[in-house]
Order: structure tokens, then sequence, then C-alpha cells
């Protein structure tokens, strides 16, 4: 008979694998931000408040561009719509939780949380709802503690590095790497691709602007392209 222990372990295993990617992210993100100009203690901060690999690295590359701390604020939320569809798509699963657990399953709702836990709660619909909160906080465990982990790593590691090192070109790598996984369908490439495109050709607009409206340009592309392919 399955326990929530049981169901925790589960979770454990599935997120396992995610460590080969958490590990040098959150690593790089540590000795970029500290090249960036933040101490320890304020990269730390950084992946425990925000806690979404991709945000942070666009935070990152804004504010060494010295752009407006609210249009820093608005672009990391446009990379983080996805979360409130993510959002969305869990609920059916744990919205009966108590509120501190839901709270708790909010904040740790990231990319690589939601997808282990979401592809078991397909394949299992017997699952108790304490049993499917065990089974996310397990697949949590090898994600989210890691990340704070080799946040700090990197940021130690990164007041080893002399200032004119030059480590800005890993930065969009780095943002690249994490992305490209994620085109898996016809409308993720051709929301990426106007995005893109949008750009590059609103490059002109002041405090890094045209990246917000490329952005919405590409989502609705993705969405337009979504629709038709679903007719």
């Amino acid at each position: 008979m399955a326990t929530e222990k049981s169901d925790y372990w589960q979770g454990f295993q599935a997120g396992l694998p995610f460590l080969l990617v958490i590990a040098p992210f959150g690593t790089l993100f540590g000795v970029l931000a500290t090249e960036a100009g933040l101490n320890l203690f304020e990269t730390l901060t950084f992946s425990v408040v925000v806690i979404a690999g991709a945000a942070q690295f666009v935070s990152l590359q804004m504010l060494q561009d010295h752009v407006p701390a609210l249009i820093v604020l608005a672009s990391a939320l446009a990379v983080n719509l996805r979360m409130a569809m993510y959002s969305a798509a869990i609920t059916p699963h744990m919205g009966g939780l108590p509120l501190w657990k839901r709270a708790l399953s909010a904040y740790f709702l990231v990319d690589q949380t939601y997808a282990s836990a979401a592809l078991h709660f397909e394949q299992h619909p017997e699952k108790t709802l304490g049993q499917k909160f065990a089974f996310f906080m397990g697949t949590m465990t090898p994600i989210c503690p890691p990340w704070y982990l080799f946040t700090l790593i990197g940021a130690w590691l990164g007041e080893a590095v002399p200032a004119d090192f030059g480590l800005d070109f890993a930065l969009p790598i780095a943002f690249l790497a994490m992305i490209a996984p994620a085109l898996r369908t016809g409308s993720h490439v051709v929301a990426a691709l106007v995005a893109t495109l949008g750009t590059l050709l609103l490059a002109w607009m002041p405090y890094n602007l045209g990246v917000l409206c490329a952005a919405a340009l590409g989502m609705m592309a993705g969405a337009e392209t979504e629709r038709r392919m679903a007719q």
C-alpha cells in the first residue's frame, strides 16, 4: 500500500536528474551575479526570492544595463507568465490543500517541479491529496535547495574571479541553453522566432522596452499558431 513517505521518495527520484542542470546554471548565476557587482548575500537573496532561473538571468542582464527597476520587474514577470499556466494546470490536483501547503507549493512551482508532478498526477489519478503533496515536495527537494546552494557556491567562486576577467559573454549563452530545451512544439518555435525578431527590430526603444513588446508579440504568435494547428 502506497504511503506519503513512499510518494515523497518517488518524487525525489523523479526530480534528481534535474540536478545535472541545476548545478551548473546555479553556479554560473552566482559567478555572473558577483561579476555584475552583487555581494554574496545579495546573490543568495536573489535566488531565494525569485527562484526562477530564466527570470534571474534576464533581470541580471538588465540590471547590468542600468535599466529602471520597474522595467526589470515587468520583464521578469513577462518571462514568468508561464507560471500562471502551471498554477492553473496543477490546481485540480492540489487546490484542496490547506492554505499554507498551497502557498508552499506555489513558491516551489518551477519548470522542473511542474513537469515531474503534472506527469505523475496524470498517470496516477488515484493518489490522495496528501500523497500528491508528498510527491511534489519530494520532487522539489533535489531541485530548489540545490539551486540556492550552487548559487552560493558560484558567488564564492565569483569573488575570486578578477573584475576584468570578462564573463559577460556567458550570460546570453546560459539563457539560450536554458530556453532551447523548452522549444518542444511548432507554436513554441514560432513564438521564439517572433520574439527574437521583434527584439532585434525594436532594439531602438529605450530601457529595453523592446524586449517586453517582443515578448508580447511572441506570445500572441505562439497562441495563434497553436489555435490554427488545433483546427
